[in-house]
């Protein structure tokens, strides 16, 4: 009995110091290379010497476009993305960038739109910091193909690196360069939504897509034309979110948090990921935008990242939702004190910052250190030498690019059986084929072929699958029908009704 717990105890002891060991050996060696650049760092050091408090707080605020600017593009135009709503009440994103107080911007797309903004902050400030453009790309940008649960689908990591080069390709063209992508999420509750955006349950394939990802977004270097950086998301577990609901707890052992959860987004920070974004829910009762453990003593310390970590929508104000912030500056100080360099759309990090740092609740060494992360991937990107996006930009499906999109469509699917009786494999379809039949309301539903989270599409660009099979039956002399959804009248009594998505 006391050999074994000595063994034990031993046994503890060399994981401990191994633990610490494997920390400090990643802490010496930086996740990406090129945001450590002695040359970079000068240049940031020059920089913050010369910024007002103003200033540096801006660099670490988010908003989208709003109203208040010459240019809003009309209500049909795909120069914004429109996944999430405008700017809090109040806020004018374009006089911010104005004075040098706006530091990024999410879902603001388009080249004239981003040249705009871009001329504001470059032009109109005595620092000309360029804003840094961000956007929610996840299957595709002007190109679309198949979502991310589709491609793991595939086992193919090469495949997923050429899609996701060919998405930056295209969004840099539009001013995007910064890609709230990919989400490297462990799902295994099919109740939560976000499955879709993620590569499934299993932490080898996703380890191995995540890496994938890194290297189609941001290639060799960050400033090449077509390079973008990525945010690998959401940091952490927000896969195992409690019965699947979006911003809900998730309560784990740090084992299974560690085997299962934790290894595709370390794969995406080993492969040099550029930035990381903070997740909604909270972790064993600490919300995973204010968590010093996850921010700090893994992502930083053990993983050696060196990059930014930007808060999710809002999640900075979701704080006080969760209970440990009883006000906009306890969340604010909360965050930026555990690791969050900047806080999207929230309200809070611009209005409380200023008060903290004077009343020494927020140390100004904490401030100039987010600031220093912003910076260094901004000078990584080549912002501060080509703030402007030039050239042709790509407002729509590239042909040369569906070639790609159709492959990736090919390796996707998964079928359970592909042998119906009593004809036989059912696919490829047959050139005899005689009557085809589509069944249900998404045959002929533009929107849904494009999935969700599905980038700038235009859906002009769209061929639904009815449109499709009707063609390939005409030609092929086929009878083609199709079976009208029923009207949600006509439901089945005590059948569960569809809800709109979130």
């Amino acid at each position: 009995m006391t050999y074994c717990r000595s063994t034990l105890l031993v046994g503890l002891s060399l994981g401990f110091a191994f633990s610490l060991a494997r920390g400090q050996a990643s802490h010496d060696a930086p996740s990406n290379a090129q945001l450590s650049n002695p040359e970079i760092e000068r240049k940031v050091d020059a920089l913050l010497k010369q910024m007002t408090l103003g200033e540096k707080i801006g660099q670490l605020v988010q908003y989208s476009a709003t109203e208040a600017h010459p240019e809003k593009p009309a209500g049909d135009s795909t120069a914004a993305l429109n996944v999430n709503p405008p700017s809090p009440g109040g806020i004018d994103s374009y006089a911010l960038a104005q004075k040098g107080e706006l530091g990024s911007m999410l879902n603001t797309v388009g080249q004239s739109l981003t040249n705009h903004f871009q001329h504001a902050a470059v032009d109109n400030t005595r620092l000309h910091i360029p804003l840094l453009f961000g956007a929610d790309v996840i299957h595709g940008f002007r190109t679309i193909f198949p979502v991310p649960l589709a491609t793991a689908s595939s086992w193919d990591p090469a495949l997923v690196t050429e899609l996701a080069h060919m998405a930056a390709i295209e969004a840099r063209t539009a001013g995007v360069s910064w890609f709230y992508s990919p989400m490297v999420d462990i799902a295994r509750d099919a109740r939560w939504g976000r499955c879709t955006e993620g590569a499934g349950e299993d932490p080898f394939l996703g380890s191995a897509i995540a890496r994938a990802y890194i290297r189609g977004y941001q290639g060799d270097s960050l400033s090449a034309p077509g390079a973008v950086a990525a945010s690998v998301k959401h940091f952490a577990a927000y896969g195992a979110a409690e019965a699947g609901r979006e911003y809900n707890t998730t309560d784990m052992s740090e084992l299974q948090l560690r085997q299962v959860y934790l290894p595709p987004y370390h794969a995406a920070v080993e492969a040099g990921a550029a930035t990381v974004m903070s997740a909604f829910n909270s972790l064993n009762g600490v919300p995973a935008s204010a968590n010093p453990f996850l921010l700090q003593t893994v992502l930083r310390d053990e993983w050696g990242f060196d990059g930014l970590v930007v808060s999710d929508y809002t999640s900075v104000l979701e704080l006080n939702h969760h209970g440990i912030a009883l006000d906009a500056a306890a969340a604010s100080e909360k965050a930026l004190i555990a690791g969050v360099d900047i806080d999207m759309m929230s309200h809070y990090f611009d209005a409380e910052l200023p008060a903290l740092v004077k009343s020494g609740r927020v140390p100004m060494s904490v401030v100039d250190e987010a600031v220093r992360r912003v910076l260094r991937v901004k000078f990584a990107l080549g912002l501060f030498d080509h703030p402007f996006t030039e050239g042709k930009e790509v407002t729509g499906a590239v042909a040369e690019h569906r070639p790609l999109a159709r492959q990736a469509a090919e390796e996707s699917f998964v079928l359970l059986q592909n042998n119906p009786a009593p004809e036989g494999a059912l696919l490829p379809l047959a050139k005899t084929t005689k009557k085809i039949a589509l069944i249900g309301p998404l045959a002929d539903d533009a929107n849904d072929m494009v999935g969700a989270w599905s980038g700038a599409n235009n859906f002009g660009d769209v061929r639904t699958l009815r449109a499709t099979m009707a063609e390939r039956a005409q030609q092929s002399g086929a009878t083609f029908t199709q079976r009208e959804p029923r009207s949600p009248a006509l439901r089945t009594p005590g059948s569960p009704r569809l809800l709109p998505p979130h």
